[in-house]
């Protein structure tokens, strides 16, 4: 069953589209091909991706009223009953960011696998027995990327690229962290969600640098790819809100 599910919806949808595009993009370019497969993944993904960033847009608006509410709501049961009716009348579900990251995993993996030995045996070779009944078979794919690196080998430059990204985007789609005020004693709670917000922010592009350089190029191209059709989205959702739609901030 699982084996179904693995090769049904990632690996082998993973493997036709990478092929798909090796024999479209010039050269039989593996790389290119990469590239283009994550940007028509990021394509199917996002109706949610957009519901996504809509979503941490508004949680950002309700930022202040969060605040309020935690000062005039002390129970902490009332408090987080408040908070979801805040939630449902802003029409968000918390969780679905959540989802959205892990549900890249197990891409991530089927892209990795994919060139190396996933599918029998590594690109350039080609399984025609994985592939779909409309996807050619390429005639000569390349691992060189541009005719600069190979792709299934450690590219430090594009691991530092991937890290340079997410940090981007975590900086863009995460609202700064409270400042302490001083003679404040914080609570263990806030003190948590600050420490929460600055790993994010500072550890995770690290995290990101360590796993792309250790796995391959390729791996880092999907993070960059990634990021940067995430952080364009940023943009965009910010820009096309309509200003009715914002929550107005108590004063």
């Amino acid at each position: 069953m699982w084996s179904y599910i693995w090769h049904t919806f990632f690996f082998d949808p993973v493997y036709n589209s990478l092929v798909f595009f090796i024999d479209v993009v010039p050269g039989g370019d593996v790389g290119l091909a990469i590239v283009a497969t994550v940007i028509f993944i990021k394509i199917v993904m996002l109706p949610l991706s957009i519901k996504v960033t809509k979503m941490q847009v508004v949680m950002r608006e309700l930022d202040p009223k969060i605040k309020q509410l935690k000062k005039d709501v002390p129970d902490k049961q009332e408090q987080a009953r408040a908070m979801m009716e805040l939630y449902k009348e802003a029409k968000i579900n918390p969780l679905s960011s959540v989802f959205l990251m892990f549900i890249q995993f197990p891409i991530i993996i089927a892209l990795y696998l994919t060139v190396s030995n996933g599918a029998g045996f590594p690109f350039p070779d080609i399984n025609v027995d994985l592939l779909y009944s409309f996807v050619m078979r390429p005639e000569a794919p390349t691992m060189i990327m541009l005719g600069f690196f190979d792709i299934t080998l450690k590219s430090l430059p594009l691991a530092l690229l991937a890290g340079a990204t997410q940090f981007l985007h975590v900086h863009l789609s995460m609202p700064a962290p409270t400042p302490k005020k001083e003679g404040d004693e914080p609570s263990l709670k806030e003190d948590f969600a600050r420490s929460m917000q600055m790993q994010m922010r500072y550890i995770m592009p690290i995290i990101i640098v360590v796993i792309a350089y250790t796995l391959s190029a390729a791996i880092a191209l999907y993070f960059t790819v990634s990021n940067l059709m995430a952080i364009a989205q940023e943009f965009v959702v910010r820009r096309h809100r309509p200003a009715t739609e914002k929550i107005e901030e108590e004063a």
